[in-house]
């Protein structure tokens, strides 16, 4: 209270009537207070949970359960999380000024710098009034702060207008001067070759079927049909269509490839439907165990998955083929004259039959296979990046000790299980397989899996859905074509858009075919600035 003792009241009513409503100030204080607390536990408590959860997220995604959820469904729900994460963070920024700033001054020290190529634009902001507050003299700089923020300026079109002026003499009636116009890939019509490389990237890079890139380009008033943007891919597939195929002689050329297969629906208009052809990926990645070749991935699109198109892939191949237990590959090994081509089975493949039955219930056998095939992956992950030689020590000390006694446990268990159980089959398999599965003891070029080609895959599965099938054959070769390169350039840390724009204008203005491998990502790259985070 703020009166003094000689203010208060002497009438016995009146000061009872002060003490009851400083009691009624001091319990309204205190609720507001316990409201406070409540509410900030609340929030914490919410947050606990929504950790906890990512947490669990993050497992399912980086430990062994990685296969539990759709990796698209996983990047969905962090998101959600995350963002409503933030939500509750900024709720609490608002109110409590102390703690918005430990975690303001938390991101400075862990944000990480931006890339030096972009644009750095320089806003000073000074006091309005820049003299001494105590004597008005003029004050001189003796410091400053500096922060650096991320921003964007919206995809802005343009109109290129070329002039090209005409030169004459006014003493002779001959010798006109005009310099040439410069080639295009569309010959008189409106796209510039980066505008071209705009499409095709947006098409096949981040999955935007060409009917909302239409829409899109209609909401900033440019009138652009579907039929004309596929008119302009075409164009590009065309063009780039002899460094595709150059790029697949350079991967045929490595010693050991890893080669996967994915459908391709392919509209049929005679039967009015689609019909099932397929992409075959073949991929090179020598830096598991420090080779010099550059990562890069081939599509060849054809009208079936049988043995005749994969031997017409594999042409003329010498090497190691990284792969699954699929019948074609073998066909393929057992023709090849002279034993020119080697399988090494994929342990992946074999881990996911044994991880079904586990999601099935209770499997005491399955689940003790995982944990044996978890023990190679616990090996491989301390040599990774290792040259050949110390791999290949490695695991004849620590992993063939594991694999042959792996061995013998499955042709031990195949003798306790029926025949018919689904358990058995999947032992079968890996004994039916063995000799290629453990390849990779001998050759420490051999990686236990073939996950880069399966992770190569991915993004045409992600066109797919969002294209749902080609139009023709030609449109998935097309596809194929495209693909490749721009699949290749992520492999390589090259971003798409930049390269596809310079290799197109080099394409269109006559670039001798014998410097193809100059227009390849990884030689691109080494003389450009922009780079993709790898």
């Amino acid at each position: 209270m703020s009166e003094t003792a000689d203010q208060l009241p002497t009438d016995i009513d009146a000061l009872r009537a002060l003490v009851t409503a400083a009691r009624a100030e001091r319990d309204s204080a205190i609720a507001k207070c316990d409201a406070a607390i409540a509410e900030r536990d609340d929030a914490l408590s919410q947050m606990d949970r929504l950790r906890h959860l990512l947490r669990q997220l993050q497992r399912a995604q980086f430990g062994r359960s990685s296969e539990k959820l759709d990796p698209e469904q996983l990047q969905l729900a962090l998101e959600d999380i995350e963002q409503a994460m933030a939500g509750d963070e900024a709720v609490e920024d608002k109110k409590d000024p102390a703690s918005a700033h430990r975690r303001a001054d938390k991101r400075r020290t862990s944000r990480g710098a931006l890339p030096v190529h972009l644009p750095h634009i320089d806003v000073t902001i000074a006091p309005a009034d820049t003299n001494c507050p105590c004597c008005r003299a003029p004050m001189h700089v003796i410091g400053e702060e500096a922060s650096k923020r991320l921003d964007v300026v919206p995809a802005q079109f343009r109109v290129i207008v070329t002039h090209r002026p005409k030169y004459a003499c006014r003493a002779c009636t001959d010798g006109v001067v005009q310099a040439p116009a410069p080639e295009r890939l569309i010959k008189g019509g409106l796209p510039t070759e980066a505008m071209v490389a705009h499409v095709v990237v947006a098409k096949y890079a981040w999955h935007l079927p060409l009917y909302r890139q239409a829409q899109m380009l209609l909401a900033q008033g440019i009138d652009i049909k579907r039929a004309v943007l596929a008119f302009w891919v075409g164009y590009a597939a065309a063009e780039l269509h002899p460094l595709w195929l150059r790029l697949r002689e350079i991967i045929l050329t490595a010693g050991k490839i890893a080669v996967d297969e994915t459908t391709a629906p392919v509209l049929d208009p005679g039967r009015g439907r689609t019909k099932k052809g397929f992409f075959w990926a073949i991929a090179r990645d020598d830096r598991p165990w420090g080779g010099t070749d550059p990562p890069a991935v081939a599509y060849t699109y054809a009208p079936g998955r049988g043995a005749v198109h994969a031997l017409k892939l594999l042409d003329g191949y010498r090497g190691i083929v990284q792969c699954d237990g699929y019948r074609v590959y073998k066909t393929i090994a057992e023709t090849a004259p002279d034993a020119a081509i080697t399988l090494a089975f994929c342990w992946a493949h074999l881990r996911r039959r044994f991880f079904d039955v586990v999601q099935a219930g209770p499997a005491p056998i399955a689940s003790e296979a995982l944990e044996r095939i978890a023990a190679l992956y616990a090996i491989e992950k301390t040599i990774r990046g290792r040259s050949a030689d110390e791999r290949h020590a490695v695991r004849q000390e620590r992993s063939k000790p594991l694999v042959l006694a792996l061995k013998a446990w499955f042709e031990h268990q195949l003798t306790r299980v029926s025949g018919k159980a689904t358990i058995a089959e999947h032992i079968r398999y890996a004994l039916n397989h063995w000799d290629g599965l453990t390849r990779f003891l001998d050759d420490g070029r051999i990686e236990l899996d073939s996950n880069i080609v399966e992770r190569s895959i991915r993004p045409l599965v992600l066109n797919r859905k969002n294209a749902l099938f080609a139009g023709h054959d030609q449109g998935a070769e097309n596809w194929a074509c495209i693909a490749s390169l721009i699949e290749t350039c992520k492999l390589c840390g090259v971003e798409p858009q930049a390269y596809l724009t310079d290799v197109l204008t080099k394409l269109v203005n006559l670039w001798p075919t014998s410097r193809l491998d100059e227009l390849m990502p990884w030689a691109w790259v080494n003389g450009h600035a922009t780079h993709l985070a790898v």
